[in-house]
């Protein structure tokens, strides 16, 4: 059987299938996926160095919006306008390709840490990381990865490996 985004089971009721994976060094763009719809992705041509982010209705899965902000090259300004004006009851995916941390202050770190995020505060150049969270909840999200760049373990030169995960999020409840 072959289930939503092609996650390894089924998930239950009032709960939405996710997959998603960080970039690979700076070659290949990140990958969301939710309930079988790629949001993002190097084939859609929507993904770019930096932080890529979806936004999906928390109540019925549909997609809100994604876009990325350059973290390395670029302003965190409109990435914090971005994160401020997500509403209550958002699903939030993130994914890094190239360097997502660069630029990323405390603010904008603050940010993400309400959308759930843990390892956000730690995050450094050219780390790969994945999370899933949202606006509103009281709660650490369990859908977050972390593999720090180091040239030791990295497996690309310059870059750790790719970080995938998959799960089910809850349905928002009213």
């Amino acid at each position: 059987p072959r289930y939503k985004c092609g996650i390894s089971k089924a998930c239950p009721e009032k709960h939405f299938a996710f997959k998603m994976a960080s970039g690979a060094a700076n070659v290949v763009g990140p990958k969301i996926c939710v309930e079988d719809n790629v949001l993002m992705s190097g084939v859609k041509n929507n993904v770019g160095r930096g932080i890529n982010v979806a936004l999906v209705n928390g109540k019925t899965g549909e997609p809100l919006d994604t876009k990325f902000f350059d973290m390395w090259g670029g302003d965190v300004a409109p990435f914090i306008e971005f994160l401020k004006s997500i509403q209550d009851g958002t699903i939030v995916l993130m994914g890094t390709y190239d360097d997502g941390a660069t630029k990323l202050n405390d603010e904008a770190r603050k940010l993400i840490t309400e959308l759930g995020s843990t390892s956000i505060a730690n995050l450094g150049f050219r780390d790969n990381w994945v999370f899933c969270g949202g606006k509103g909840i009281k709660t650490k999200s369990p859908f977050e990865q972390h593999i720090k760049n180091n040239k030791d373990t990295n497996k690309y030169e310059g870059w750790p490996e790719v970080v995938e995960m998959e799960g089910c999020i809850p349905q928002k409840q009213d």
